[in-house]
């Protein structure tokens, strides 16, 4: 792995296994540091899709075989579908569940996904921000990143003060996620976000990319202009921020 950076710190890994690896390491140090201590829980802020799958399962080994201990553990997800509830097989609460929930000692009921299916979706938004006030905030946050540079579901001019909301998916993000769908009509075309505000809020801030598909963004992310128009650019302005990058998704930067 090499480091090429300290503000945002780059790190650039060999494969999209080694940089799960890092990625997960960085996660298993902050809870097992965080077991220390009796003061509270660890809250950690997940991420879904395809990029986060294999730090995960890196997470269930270190439970398995290294017994990291996930029981002072709380979790905010970024994100959720409008209209999916958490059995439906593409939700992100179904997604964690799968992937991570059900796999470690973690309480589920610390364990928190956005409500898609709440009766009233402003309210809900607004409960999510409360209950991530309650827990004393974000400690450490995995994001991933769009092609457009979209994080979680902030899509280019979401305001840098946003919090948790319901927001309108692009078309690019509608397609890019209907390979999780039988047809791109199935993909929702609304979700609730965490904002923009609310991530830059945690206190360590860890963006994992690979595969060539993500090298363009990365790019953009961290040698563009600094804009709403590009969401992920906007990490550069937090202090403790982490890019973890295989070298397909680095092959654009600066040597």
């Amino acid at each position: 792995m090499t480091v090429v950076s300290k503000s945002p710190q780059i790190k650039i890994c060999d494969s999209s296994d080694a940089a799960a690896s890092a990625v997960a390491s960085i996660f298993a140090a902050a809870i097992g540091q965080q077991s220390q201590s009796t003061d509270r829980d660890l809250v950690l802020g997940l991420a879904t899709g395809g990029t986060p799958i294999r730090v995960y399962r890196k997470l269930v080994e270190m439970h398995d075989n290294d017994r990291l201990d996930f029981s002072a553990v709380t979790t905010f997800n970024l994100d959720e579908y409008v209209g999916l509830p958490g059995d439906h097989p593409q939700s992100y609460r179904y997604f964690m569940q799968q992937q991570l929930f059900d796999h470690i000692n973690v309480d589920l009921h610390r364990t928190h996904v956005p409500d898609g299916t709440a009766a009233d979706l402003a309210t809900a938004a607004c409960d999510y921000e409360g209950r991530i006030r309650q827990a004393g905030g974000i400690d450490l946050q995995l994001l991933g990143i769009g092609s457009n540079g979209h994080i979680a579901f902030n899509e280019p001019g979401s305001a840098a003060d946003s919090r948790t909301r319901v927001v309108d998916l692009t078309s690019e993000t509608i397609e890019a996620n209907a390979r999780f769908f039988d047809s791109p009509d199935q993909v929702p075309r609304k979700a609730i976000t965490m904002g923009i505000g609310t991530i830059l809020e945690a206190r360590q801030i860890v963006l994992m990319a690979t595969g060539s598909k993500k090298a363009d963004a990365v790019y953009r992310a961290l040698h563009g202009p600094v804009t709403t128009e590009n969401p992920a650019s906007l990490l550069r302005q937090h202090s403790q921020v982490v890019f973890v990058l295989d070298r397909e998704a680095a092959a654009r930067l600066p040597s």
